[in-house]
């Protein structure tokens, strides 16, 4: 430039130059720290652009019954879902998925408006309603595999298994409690759409498998909980109860092989009944036992020699407790008896006495080494732990009422928990509904759960004393009608009252525990009947004959012999038995000269000429004389359930004066022993419904001054 310094000039010049090298520089620098050092990284957002993940659910893992019968599996379907960012029309293409997927038009534009990446649209659409989507092409709307869960069997072993949500997550149960083996690692799917946000149909897609779940082994038996939960409806219903529950368990391992409650529901489709349906509640709720907890004071007080089998009692109908009065259930008590008698009567005041000779930590200390007052251990969640009054409240009342199992609240798992402590020789187990955990496809043991031995809480000398007890409880007190033929049985009957705004109100809970054979224990087993409202509610009337049925029919499942000995002693009983005839249609006179050749009585029911209905029905093996009653029109029979009549006293009557006066009320009679009639049980003046049983105990003129 004119006038311009060559020595200004060059300056500039060179400045000019190394600006510019500076600018190249930085921009190679920085082309390099993005090409080179950040690529990936770069790489990656990219990608994340143009390839959108949808999520790929495992397959749940399977539950196997303890024989690998499959109770609850995944299987793919397939399912519609929606991109919201992607659709254009919002309005108009909620009204076509609604008419394909027949959902609420509102409910589908209210999905596709939402504000998120990805939504479900129908988890279950029929096959005809994926193919008209599908062939409808709607941006943002696709098709994809889901993983859904069902049921093989239906309703059985539901309060077990319990349920799983629609995004493969346990909710109860089993599947809540081992979500975390069951549930999976998900994988994904990546498709490759462009600047606009469509789908390249030819463009790259990416596959990350999922990991399926892995499979569980209960310790459920599927059979057995289908006989459980059999004979759980027919105890629930034919009494009228409010609820019912059982649980069966291998008594020398811990593993529940059983668990129902009632009423149940269908874990396919558990939105269709009450939420109540689907509580385990017993599990997850607490009762008072009554008289079931009477083992827990007996193992205590032979443990600690306070009592033996033959220590002599008195019972007048009561024991008196500081300023109150504990009546035993039986008007006017049962007089002398041995302490093996005083189990078979159940006797509270005995059990009262025995808590009060225990001392409060004495008595508190058995009742936790038990387990009562924290959690068994079993693997569910929600289990409850049940309520021990605080040893620095107990006074002697407590303490004497708690010895006949009121006052305290414990589960029936607890209690059953503690009866096999008694089966087994004395060792409390932890209880398992989990057997093993498996790969995914079942065919190899990943985890293997075996037996937990907690402690040992009695010898095995009062275990096995205590079990021939709770034996002659069932072969001659209030438990016989829990007998099972050719197998010996011990068990304890329980009739609690229940709390009720402070005191205890008309409501009962019957139930019945125990366990067989008894020389080699295989179950054992709880039943309980919440609120029964039939005229009769004693634990040994109403639930001793269905633990009967059911732990009968599980022992010959299981391939247990019956007893010789016990099969020949009821040969002979047999020998003397009639079989009822068929009389339906005949004429009552007819009927009636059937049952005279036969030694059978009868009583008519009705004003009409023919036999229309009979109890009880053809082919029941009874004793001679043996009162049938025959309905002879259709008022009778529809009335037969709702007829009752007063038990009376048999008190000092022979066994033919007593069958004669019991069956002449239409209703039956199981005789205990020889002699004269000393107890019965429901007692004289309880309204029964005919057909009903009266179970009245015998003895010998010579035993009776002995006592």
């Amino acid at each position: 430039m004119p006038g311009l310094n060559p020595v200004v000039l060059r300056k500039r010049t060179t400045l000019l130059l190394l600006s510019i090298f500076g600018v190249i520089g930085i921009l190679t620098g920085r082309l390099f720290y993005i090409q080179g050092i950040k690529a990936s990284y770069y790489q990656h957002m990219a990608e994340d652009q143009r390839l959108r993940d949808i999520r790929v659910e495992p397959m749940r893992g399977t539950i196997f019954d303890r024989n690998m019968n499959t109770l609850a599996f995944s299987f793919e379907t397939e399912a519609v879902y929606a991109i919201p960012y992607q659709i254009k029309n919002p309005r108009g293409t909620a009204k076509i998925v609604a008419e394909k997927l027949n959902l609420p038009e509102k409910e589908v534009y209210s999905k596709l408006t939402k504000k998120t990446s990805f939504v479900w649209l129908k988890l279950k659409p029929l096959p005809e309603e994926v193919q008209m989507i599908k062939e409808a092409r709607l941006p943002g709307v696709e098709v994809s595999q889901k993983a859904q869960r069902f049921y093989l069997q239906g309703g059985v072993a539901a309060h077990v298994l319990g349920i799983s949500g629609i995004d493969n997550q346990g909710l109860e149960g089993i599947e809540k409690y081992y979500d975390q083996y069951l549930c999976g690692i998900p994988g994904r799917e990546q498709a490759e759409y462009d600047s606009k946000g469509n789908h390249i149909p030819l463009g790259e897609r990416r596959f990350i498998d999922a990991q399926n779940g892995a499979s569980i082994v209960l310790t459920i038996d599927q059979v057995i909980q289908y006989i459980a939960e059999r004979e759980l409806e027919k105890a629930v219903l034919e009494n009228g109860a409010k609820k019912g529950a059982v649980i069966l368990m291998d008594p020398m391992t811990g593993e529940i092989l059983a668990l129902a409650n009632y009423p149940s529901f269908d874990p396919n489709n558990y939105g269709q009944y009450p939420v109540a349906n689907r509580r385990n509640w017993v599990l997850a709720d607490q009762y008072e036992p009554g008289s079931t907890f009477k083992i827990v004071t007996a193992a205590a007080a032979l443990e600690e020699g306070i009592v033996r089998r033959d220590s002599q009692f008195f019972d007048p109908g009561f024991i008196i407790v500081e300023d109150r009065r504990l009546k035993c259930w039986r008007a006017g008590g049962h007089g002398s008896q041995t302490f093996v008698e005083a189990v078979e009567n159940s006797c509270n005041p005995v059990f009262a006495s025995l808590a009060l000779r225990l001392g409060p930590q004495r008595f508190y200390q058995y009742i936790q080494a038990f387990g009562f007052g924290q959690q068994t251990g079993v693997d569910f969640p929600g289990e409850a732990r049940g309520i021990i009054p605080p040893l620095a409240r107990i006074k002697n009342v407590e303490l004497a009422t708690m010895g006949f199992g009121q006052g305290i609240s414990i589960t029936p798992l607890q209690l059953l928990c503690a009866l096999s402590t008694i089966a087994n020789g004395g060792k409390l187990l932890e209880p398992r509904l989990v057997k093993e955990i498996r790969t995914p496809d079942g065919q190899e043991v990943l985890k293997e759960f075996g037996v937990k031995t907690i402690r040992q809480v009695i010898s095995e000398q009062t275990a096995r004393e205590l079990a021939s007890i709770l034996t002659s409880a069932v072969e001659n007190g209030s438990g016989n009608r829990a007998r099972i033929a050719g197998y010996r049985v011990a068990g304890k009957t329980g009739t609690a009252q229940k709390p009720d705004r402070g005191g205890y109100g008309q409501e009962r809970i019957a139930s019945f525990i125990g366990f067989a054979p008894v020389e080699n224990p295989k179950v054992a087993g709880i039943i309980i009947l919440d609120e029964p409202q039939g005229p009769v509610k004693y634990g040994g009337v109403i639930a001793a004959p269905f633990f009967s049925s059911m732990v009968g029919d599980v022992l010959r499942y299981l391939g247990v012999h019956p007893s010789r000995e016990l099969e020949e002693r009821r040969q002979k009983r047999d020998d003397n038995a009639v079989v009822v005839p068929n009389l339906l249609h005949l004429p009552k006179g007819e009927a009636i000269q059937i049952l005279k050749q036969m030694g059978l009585t009868h009583r008519l029911l009705g004003t009409g000429e023919y036999v229309i209905d009979q109890n009880p029905k053809a082919g029941v093996a009874v004793e001679p004389q043996t009162t049938i009653l025959l309905y002879c029109d259709e008022e009778s029979r529809y009335r037969r359930e709702h007829t009752t009549v007063l038990v009376p006293n048999l008190a000092g009557l022979t066994p033919q004066e007593a069958t004669k006066a019991v069956t002449d009320l239409g209703l039956r009679i199981a005789v205990n022993g020889s002699g004269i009639a000393y107890q019965q049980v429901p007692a004289a003046g309880t309204r029964l419904s005919t057909g009903a049983t009266v179970t009245v105990y015998f003895i010998s003129p010579a035993a009776d001054r002995n006592r």
